[in-house]
């Protein structure tokens, strides 16, 4: 009779470990269904971004080397309401400030900050409802040469133009500002 109520006891606790691992949720509760991507690429020293499909009402961007590292260092734009459109923007580069650009800087990076020795760039955008990405810098750089002028690095999702862009936002990643079909 012990060992039926040991056995029933290891069972009920086997049991119980595996409900609650079942119940836990590796994703984030509000994480996209789909792995959110920017592009960016680099042509003559200039880090540029392409959201993929426009972002319509940006009141501000935030641009992030080594987020989550001790070394992490962010330059922030920002519009005024009712915000801008924002598709392709020079981030940093030869030419800054850049006062074409629709966003303007509040807050530059550190002064001597050489943000080609950083390993990774996210960006985040304020305004509309959005996701961040991230890329990696030295994929940036060393690749960007090699692909022509319209293709940028979707991080995981690779180089992209904008054909393979409209192919596959929604059915393999979803581009920063496009809601979440789920």
């Amino acid at each position: 009779m012990a060992d039926i109520t040991r056995g029933s006891r290891v069972a009920c606790a086997a049991l119980f470990v595996v409900a609650v691992t079942a119940a836990c949720d590796t994703k984030a509760q509000f994480a996209p269904s789909l792995p959110p991507e920017a592009g960016f690429r680099v042509d003559d020293g200039v880090l540029k971004l392409w959201t993929g499909t426009p972002c319509e009402g940006v009141t501000g961007l935030r641009l992030t080397f080594d987020s989550g590292t001790q070394a992490s260092t962010e330059q922030v734009w920002a519009a005024p309401r009712p915000g801008v459109r924002v598709e392709h923007l020079d981030l940093l580069g030869v030419s800054f400030p850049d006062t074409e650009s629709p966003l303007q800087v509040r807050t530059p990076l550190p002064g001597g900050y050489d943000w080609t020795k950083a390993g990774s760039v996210s960006v985040a955008v304020d305004g509309p409802k959005a996701n961040g990405a991230k890329a990696d810098v030295a994929q940036v750089l060393r690749e960007s040469a090699q692909h022509p002028s319209g293709s940028y690095l979707f991080g995981r999702s690779g180089w992209m133009d904008a054909v393979a862009v409209q192919r596959e936002n929604r059915k393999s990643f979803l581009t920063i500002c496009t809601p979440d079909p789920k």
